[in-house]
């Protein structure tokens, strides 16, 4: 069992990360500084004598004994990135800098959480990690883009310079139970408006894809590519099955049983006509499968929606 740092705890991702490593029997040292992470998320873990919740920003440095760092600390939904996209550099840049030096301190391995961003609006697909991307380094989305580019960059880095232990994952589109339903993402957005019976609101006609991954599945990942050996990365997690824009809010409306309306509106600069990740590598390595259908997991992520909504 150990000592483990799980940045950006208390997020969407990083609560049901603590939760699972707490079930495992570790300690775990979940930190947030609550810019998008909601104590509501971990309060259910806080009566855990082997939990401990601090509000820290990792854009400043922090001593901790830890043999495990997840850093999951960054803004990761195009509305809340893009509202302060210095910030959102920093986090990713100063963040992981400062992560890098404890794990060079303590001898832990960090896992850096990467996106799928880095891939841009991709030419080629699917996309594997050998791809470099098509990222536009002025755009609205470059805070993001770049910032996670840099921190793949200060891994390595840091790895050959240092020999600090590193594990680097690129997460594809992720949904389920505690997604803030304010974030902007697209199975939120949609699953909030059917609920209220507001317009479902869809960029362009719907026909850009994405591939969704349920939460439990990404943390299946994330935990066994920490554990394994004989691989730095990055390796692509996520969800391989393809979806239209317009599918999914199909599947939405029939799931809730809404009479919301489907209406466009304008795509957005830089949003990426087609994503769906290689999984090639993260079968080969840690045997890789995602287990939850699209139909099952909104299932669950819709229920969610309903108790928030009720309460």
């Amino acid at each position: 069992m150990k000592t483990v740092l799980v940045t950006g705890g208390a997020g969407f991702v990083g609560s049901h990360l603590c939760e699972r490593l707490i079930k495992d029997g570790h300690t775990v040292l979940c930190l947030d500084n609550f810019h998008t992470g909601r104590k509501s998320n971990v309060a259910h873990l806080l009566g855990e004598s082997r939990f401990e919740l601090i509000r820290h920003d990792i854009i400043e440095p922090i001593r901790l004994e830890v043999e495990q760092i997840y850093n999951l600390a960054c803004p990761a939904s195009p509305e809340h990135y893009q509202a302060n996209p210095i910030q959102t550099m920093k986090t990713s840049v100063l963040g992981t800098m400062n992560l890098l030096g404890l794990a060079k301190r303590t001898g832990a391995r960090l896992l850096q959480a990467s996106t799928s961003e880095v891939y841009g609006d991709p030419e080629v697909h699917p996309q594997p990690e050998s791809y470099r991307g098509n990222v536009n380094p002025i755009g609205i989305r470059a805070c993001y883009d770049e910032g996670k580019r840099a921190a793949e960059t200060l891994c390595f880095d840091y790895n050959r310079f240092h020999e600090v232990d590193i594990k680097v994952i690129r997460i594809f589109n992720t949904y389920g139970p505690r997604m803030d339903p304010a974030d902007g993402r697209v199975v939120s957005n949609f699953i909030v408006q059917a609920l209220r019976g507001n317009d479902i609101t869809m960029n362009g006609d719907g026909s850009q894809t994405r591939s969704f991954c349920y939460v439990t599945d990404l943390v299946q990942g994330m935990i066994d590519f920490m554990n394994s050996e004989n691989h730095k990365g990055p390796v692509n997690l996520g969800n391989d099955g393809e979806f239209t824009v317009k599918q999914l809010a199909d599947l939405v409306l029939e799931l809730t049983g809404s009479k919301s309306r489907i209406v466009q509106k304008p795509m957005p600069l830089d949003d990426p006509t087609r994503r769906k990740p290689d999984l090639t590598l993260a079968r080969t390595l840690i045997g890789y499968k995602p287990a939850v259908p699209l139909r099952e997991g909104l299932e669950k992520t819709i229920n969610y929606f309903k108790t928030l909504r009720d309460s």
